[in-house]
């Protein structure tokens, strides 16, 4: 039976494979353009959900597949031994049980990963705290940031990971980082407990502040420049501490978009080194676009030669 993930169809298709699949263990398995690790044979299909275009399966030992399917992927349903509707090129995932077939064609996006537990995130996987609440856990907070699993992830990152705090959106990290001068290419492992307290706590203040005052919750009621925002959304324009040049890129694996100062938020980089080596010279073009170029390039993470000025600290801010 056709399962194609197109508006209401998005439910039967969900209803089709969890009656089909649900709670049989699985005799065959392939997915050609698999990413991620390969379903276990044996290992018994426990959940199917469905939101929009995509489509995850997940096994009882934690491992979800996820498919996106856009406008040309769909999921079908086949008898063991039927024959099927379309050529096997189109072929991504292909599941097995007992007396079905369940085969996702065209799909762009086939991944697998594991479901969150306590060996990969802090709290037994569980949600953070939520910031907005006014008794929340802000010491578990900073917790799960100093024990966070990959010691070399961003900070940038971290705060974006629900299960170290609940809520946390884009631009509250961006204004939260540049609000304490701290980088967000600042590595979890690297990140003092004292810096880790700050953060949390200015996140916290502005979140709740936007409850009160959501014109302004940034800044002072009294600012109302862009909005109370110092960074983000302002890629381009000129930072009113330092005057620098406010940057922007995409980072993580959702490539979200983070602003920040460079020359306010030097503190804590791991991309460059605190001090340039003796002796060494200006050989290209010291242009702050090139220094920018250069100081993305993947070989350049020692130290930018062309900017030594991003090694100062940041200004002090005004009381």
């Amino acid at each position: 039976m056709p399962c194609v993930l197109d508006g209401d169809t998005a439910h039967r298709t969900a209803t089709a494979l969890r009656t089909a699949l649900v709670g049989k263990p699985t005799v065959g398995f392939s997915a050609p353009t698999l990413s991620g690790p390969t379903p276990v044979a044996g290992r018994v299909i426990e959940q199917v959900h469905i939101y929009g275009r995509h489509l995850e399966i997940v096994w009882d030992d934690g491992l979800t597949l996820h498919t996106q399917h856009r406008f040309t992927g769909s999921w079908r349903l086949y008898r063991v031994g039927e024959h099927w509707h379309k050529p096997t090129k189109q072929l991504r995932v292909c599941i097995e049980v007992a007396d079905w077939v369940a085969v996702c064609f065209n799909a762009p996006v086939v991944e697998t990963f594991r479901q969150f537990d306590r060996h990969r995130h802090p709290g037994s996987g569980g949600l953070g705290p939520d910031l907005l609440h006014p008794n929340a856990n802000l010491g578990d907070c900073v917790r799960r940031i100093l024990d966070y699993a990959d010691p070399s992830a961003t900070i940038a990152e971290v705060l974006l990971d629900q299960h170290v705090a609940s809520g946390v959106g884009n631009v509250y990290r961006c204004e939260a980082l540049w609000d304490i001068g701290l980088s967000p290419f600042a590595t979890a492992g690297s990140i003092s407990e004292d810096d880790a307290r700050k953060l949390v706590q200015t996140i916290a203040r502005m979140m709740r502040a936007g409850i009160t005052n959501r014109k302004s919750p940034f800044l002072s009621a009294e600012s109302h420049d862009h909005n109370g925002l110092s960074v983000y959304g302002r890629n381009g324009q000129r930072c009113e501490i330092c005057g620098d040049t406010i940057r922007v890129k995409r980072i993580g694996e959702m490539h979200r978009l983070l602003y920040w100062c460079a020359e306010c938020q030097a503190r804590g980089d791991q991309r460059i080194a605190p001090t340039p080596p003796l002796g060494l010279e200006r050989v290209m073009d010291p242009h702050p676009a090139a220094a920018l170029f250069l100081a993305e390039l993947p070989w350049r993470r020692e130290y930018d030669y062309h900017a030594p000025d991003q090694y100062r600290g940041p200004r002090a801010r005004p009381a």
